[in-house]
């Protein structure tokens, strides 16, 4: 989480700690991200919308996010990961102006993808990311 978002959203340190340890699954909607608990025996049961509001994690319809004056843990899970952050503002700014120049990078139309977008730079010994390996682009070394 950035220093001026986590500045923003000030969680306890508990709250941060389940945020990043809890099985969490993500759904994109418009307007922000369906956030769900799998780590609950139900996790149908444990499932909210967070919204975002200019990449910040605005609210939650969860009851603790309602209860307390701090933020829940489901709008820190997705504070927290940085790369969903982006892609719900992007696909925002996408919505709104409805001009993919609002991707920021290159569309390449041999790989029918926004190469740049991925994070195999990232990784250590041309290890693929997951986006990369799930959409065919990149196979996991042998």
């Amino acid at each position: 989480m950035s220093e001026d978002l986590f500045a923003t959203l000030d969680p306890p340190y508990r709250v941060l700690k389940r945020a990043q340890y809890e099985a969490f699954a993500f759904s994109l909607v418009e307007g922000g991200v369906y956030v769900r608990n799998e780590s609950h025996l139900h996790p149908e049961d444990h499932e909210y919308r967070v919204t975002v509001t200019d990449g910040i994690p605005t609210s939650c319809e969860c009851p603790a996010d309602a209860g307390y004056d701090w933020p829940c843990k489901h709008r820190v899970a997705v504070a927290v990961r940085p790369r969903l952050l982006e892609i719900v503002t992007t696909m925002q700014a996408v919505a709104t102006a409805g001009d993919v120049a609002a991707l920021g990078r290159p569309f390449d139309g041999a790989t029918g993808s926004n190469d740049s977008a991925c994070d195999c730079a990232d990784l250590p010994d041309d290890f693929p990311c997951w986006e990369c390996v799930r959409t065919g682009r990149r196979n996991l070394p042998e």
